[in-house]
This record gives structure tokens, C-alpha cells and sequence, in this order.
């Protein structure tokens, strides 16, 4: 079973090890993660987790291909609805817009508190609202203890490991791009931002060719991301 880039750093970012551990995959897909996570070591069970039923037929068949039918169950859930406080120590999410993650993280609110039995590490990739998103961890009560970006198919993907604690970033940048991806220079981060600064660049000498206050809006707000861009830039020399 070969997996994506992005599958794989999910993977290696999960913690792992733990007797009796159990990893909850929210929106599972294929059952690709729970999966490797199993045969791996890294997690003794795995709850396959998905709110839709294909999917879970899908992981259902790859889970029963590979022989572990009596180590990761399948089950029908929107989000986080149907797992028990206390039944997993870590869950993953990924693959979703970031609001969409907001929205399951915040419904599913008790397993984030300091009770007993909260889910203690959070695996997480948004592929969207990133920026919200970390300051959506924030208000939940989550930190973001350890970062990765990838490249893969012409796309950028963060993963986040994050658990129960205060979090606050004193700059807005670094909400966007992470501040320990920038702390450690994170090669793919600078890929994303020379794009990114090359993107606005073009679209900032556009509007500035074009009349109308909408344009004079943009442009504004297109100049700011590129002060934002250089600002992150410059953190990381």
C-alpha cells in the first residue's frame, strides 16, 4: 500500500507507542492512515471514522485486505458525534476545509476540555482557511506544538500537531504561515512564499493598471499580503 506524501507525514507526525493506544481517523476515506498507523506499531487500535458510507465501505474493504478486522472498526459519524469520551487518545482529522475542521472541533468541544478521558494529541491538516484556522485552535484551547508542510502535486499541505493548551501568536503572519515552520525555516515554507509573493506581485501590477474604487480596495489589501510575505521572508533568513 503505497501512500501520498501528505498521507505519510500525517503518519509520521501521529505520536505513537503508547500501550492500549487508540487513534480516531475523522473522515477516513479509504482507511488509508489507520491503517498504516496499526501496522506500523505506532497505535494498537484505530476507530475508522466517516460520515458518509461509501467511504467506510471502501476502508471497510482495505481493512479486512490487510487482515485487521479485529484491531480498527468502521463507523458511521459526523465528526466527532459518535466517539465515546475517553475512547481515543489521539484523533486525526485531515483532508477537510478548515472551516469544516473548525466546525467538527468545536461541536465535539468535550473532547478537547481538561477532563478526564479529553483526547490528548490532535493530528490536523486544513487544506484551506489556514489562517483562521490556527486562530480557531486558539479559542478551542489547543497549541500547536509541532508543524510540517509538504509539496505534493502542485499543492501545499500543513499538518499540525496540537494539544490541550494556551496558545497566542504575537504576530498576525505568523497565524498564516506558523511560527515554528518559520522558526525552522522550513524550505517548503519558502517555496510557498516565493509563489505566493510572484502570485500577488502579478495581480497587485494589474490592479494597479485599472480604475474604480474596488480596484483601489484590492489592491490595497493585495499590498498588504506582500508587506506579510516580505515580513515572513525576512523572519526566516
Amino acid at each position: 500500500m503505497k501512500l501520498s506524501k501528505r498521507l505519510e507525514a500525517i503518519i509520521d507526525m501521529t505520536p505513537g507507542g503508547e500501550p492500549g493506544m487508540c487513534v480516531a481517523d475523522v473522515g477516513t476515506d479509504h482507511g488509508f492512515v489507520p491503517i498504516r498507523l496499526v501496522q506500523t506499531g505506532k497505535t494498537e487500535r484505530a476507530i475508522a471514522m466517516d460520515v458518509r458510507e461509501g467511504p467506510l465501505e471502501r476502508a471497510a474493504l482495505h481493512i479486512r485486505q490487510n487482515g485487521l478486522e479485529g484491531r480498527i472498526v468502521t463507523r458511521l459519524s459526523d465528526g466527532l458525534a459518535d466517539l465515546a469520551p475517553g475512547e481515543a487518545g489521539t484523533v486525526v482529522i485531515a483532508g477537510m476545509g478548515g472551516e469544516l475542521m473548525l466546525r467538527i472541533l468545536r461541536e465535539g468541544r468535550a473532547h478537547i476540555s481538561g477532563r478526564a478521558g479529553a483526547v490528548r494529541h490532535w493530528v490536523l491538516s486544513p487544506q484551506s482557511e489556514i489562517c483562521e484556522f490556527r486562530h480557531g485552535l486558539e479559542e478551542l484551547g489547543l497549541a500547536i506544538t509541532r508543524e510540517r508542510m509538504v509539496f505534493e502535486d502542485g499543492k501545499f499541505y500543513v499538518i499540525l500537531l496540537a494539544e490541550p493548551g494556551a496558545m497566542h501568536y504575537e504576530k498576525e503572519y505568523e497565524y498564516r504561515y506558523g511560527p515554528l515552520l518559520i522558526g525552522e525555516r522550513s524550505p517548503v515554507l519558502m517555496q510557498m512564499l516565493a509563489r505566493e509573493r510572484k502570485q500577488y506581485q502579478e495581480i497587485a501590477d494589474r490592479l494597479a493598471q485599472t480604475e474604480g474604487e474596488k480596484a483601489v480596495s484590492r489592491l490595497a489589501e493585495v499590498r498588504k499580503r506582500l508587506e506579510e510575505i516580505e515580513v515572513t521572508i525576512n523572519a526566516m533568513q
